[in-house]
Formats: structure tokens, C-alpha cells, sequence
């Protein structure tokens, strides 16, 4: 990672940022769309736009095919190629360090968000807006994608206070200001929107059309979307511990009166041996709720010990830009 800041004083307005990560079946279609429609955008408002794509350290032919649309677009193309794979974050926040334009746009490389979308993006961005989150209509995702993100939406939102209606959608626009903002922050792992979102002094949140993935995969699998949003809520509250620290209070409460119910039980009716097995399952329940307290405290430890290791975010192998 360099520590090299941006030149901002050429004639860039827009940068647009495309983390990639094995997606060589599909960037062929993403070039065939996204070219023209930034063409057409620039011709329209009168701006000069430039295309960063990250590779991600994928382990198909992606820095290949990115290295050939270099060559053939070198004038609004620059291409970051990680020495290793590093997540889709840490590519967004390579792509803002080596981003030039005033406005920049965040877009996956699946086309699952159309390029032809960026047109409203900057329109909110030029009219005075610092950050523009998206809201995906129609959604293609399974039922189950679909009801887990908005169940995480919601309790992200009621420990976070941080309002995003559709936080899993990448394409999102920023000020330059809101950008060189997030890039002082230092944290090893971040939720670049909600960070961004807590900097913002005029958000706004526009529809945008959602298509089905051209191809390949998802790049998230389950425990990736979990770990996710444990990074999101643990990095932007500690409210988890706050209510962890209740429920143990609550807890000790019951078992201490459970205990005191049971000493008089005793010593009125004598012993005796049932309900034993209700004792076995309130003491599983306990070490239960106990364990799942660890494992949050670790979440906040494990952050600590990152942050305090201070290793680069990411290491940047090369970079194809024009001087």
C-alpha cells in the first residue's frame, strides 16, 4: 500500500471503482456496457471520467483480461492488481486512494447493478449530495438472501442508528470530501458505506434497477454475510455488550431466586429428586448464553489485536495507469 496521495488538480470528475475477483466469464459484458454508458454520461454533463478496476488477487485470468482493456482503453483505464486476494473492502479502499475524480462510484463487476444506473448517481452527486446510497428494486436474489438481509438491515439499524435501507448493494456514490474522510480512518476492518454514512452531511437514497448475475457466483457464502455484519455492528457500536451485560445481570437475578426457591423447597418437603432434568436444561441454557458472550467479547478483542498489529490493509503488486 503507498502512502502517496492522489493528484486532484487534473481534469477528472468521475471515478469509477470495480472490485474484481474471479470474474472472467463475465467482464467482457461489463466492458461492452460499461464503456458506452459512461461515454454517453460524459458527452452529456461535460465531465472526464476514468475507470479503476481492482483485482482482487483472483486466481482465474481476471488481471489478464483487465491488462488487455487497459491497452485498449489506456486514456480512462487504470488497473490495481493485488499482490493477494485481501476482500471486496480493502479493493474499494484501494480503489479510493487511487481514484482522482471529485465524485466516485462504487460498482460490482457481476452487472447485477446496470452501469446505466451511474447516470442518476451523479445527478444526486452533482446537486449537492456527499453520499448517495442505493436501493435495489425488484431485487434477483433467492427468498431466503432476501430475508436475511432484511433482517440484518433492521437489527443493524437499531444498534447502529446508522440508516440504510439496502446495505448490501455496492453501488453507492461519494464526495471526495466523505472519501478522503474515510481513507484517515486507520481501522483494519470496516464497513466502508456505514462508515462513510456516519461522515455524510447531506445523505440521500435512490432506486436502482437490480439484475440477475450474468455470471459465476456469489462471492459471499453464508458465514462471509454473518461475518460481515458481526464487523459492521462491532465496528460501529458496543451497544452488544451493553445488552450482553443486562442479560447476565437478569440471568444471575433468576438463578439466584431459582436457588433460593429450591433451599426452602428443600428444607420444607425434604429432598427429592425430580426435576432434575429442568436443572440440567437451565444449566445448558446458561453455559449457553455464557458462550455466546465469549465469542462476542472475542469479536471486540479480535479487533483490538488487529488494529494494534498495524499490518497494511493490502499490498498493491502493480498498477497500469498512464503518467
Amino acid at each position: 500500500m503507498t502512502d502517496n496521495l492522489p493528484d486532484h488538480t487534473n481534469a477528472t470528475q468521475l471515478s469509477i471503482i470495480v472490485p474484481v475477483y474471479n470474474e472472467e466469464e463475465g467482464l467482457q459484458a461489463l466492458f461492452d456496457r460499461l464503456y458506452p454508458a459512461l461515454d454517453a454520461l460524459a458527452a452529456k454533463r461535460h465531465l472526464r471520467y476514468e475507470i479503476v478496476f481492482v483485482n482482487d488477487g483472483s486466481k482465474d485470468r481476471s488481471a489478464g483480461i483487465l491488462s488487455k482493456q487497459y491497452e485498449i482503453r489506456p486514456d480512462v483505464t487504470r488497473v490495481v492488481l493485488f499482490h493477494s486476494n485481501f476482500g471486496q473492502h480493502m479493493a474499494i479502499m484501494a480503489g479510493f486512494e487511487y481514484a482522482r475524480g471529485q465524485y466516485i462510484v462504487t460498482l460490482d463487476a457481476d452487472l447485477q447493478n446496470p452501469p446505466e444506473e451511474i447516470d442518476a448517481l451523479v445527478n444526486e452527486l452533482l446537486a449537492g449530495h456527499d453520499y448517495v446510497g442505493t436501493i435495489r428494486e425488484q431485487r434477483r436474489d433467492s427468498w431466503f438472501r432476501k430475508s436475511a438481509s432484511r433482517a440484518m438491515n433492521h437489527l443493524r439499524q437499531r444498534i447502529t442508528r446508522i440508516t440504510m435501507t439496502d446495505q448490501g448493494c455496492m453501488l453507492r456514490g461519494y464526495h471526495r470530501r466523505i472519501v478522503d474522510l474515510v481513507r484517515q480512518c486507520d481501522e483494519s476492518n470496516t464497513f466502508i458505506p456505514a462508515l462513510a454514512y456516519t461522515f455524510s452531511a447531506s445523505p440521500t437514497e435512490i432506486n436502482v434497477k437490480h439484475e440477475e448475475r450474468f455470471a459465476g457466483e456469489s462471492k459471499y457464502s453464508l458465514y462471509q454475510l454473518i461475518r460481515l455484519n458481526f464487523d459492521l455492528v462491532t465496528g460501529f457500536s458496543v451497544m452488544p455488550l451493553q445488552i450482553f451485560s443486562i442479560l447476565g445481570m437478569l440471568l444471575s437475578l433468576a438463578a439466584g431466586t431459582l436457588f433460593a426457591y429450591l433451599l426452602v423447597r428443600r428444607f420444607v418437603l425434604g429432598a427429592e429428586v425430580e426435576g432434575v432434568f429442568t436443572l440440567f436444561a437451565l444449566t445448558f441454557f446458561l453455559i449457553g448464553v455464557m458462550l455466546f458472550g465469549l465469542g462476542l467479547l472475542g469479536e471486540y478483542v479480535g479487533r483490538i489485536y488487529q488494529q494494534i498489529r498495524q499490518r497494511p490493509r493490502y499490498v498493491v503488486q502493480t498498477v497500469l495507469e498512464q503518467p
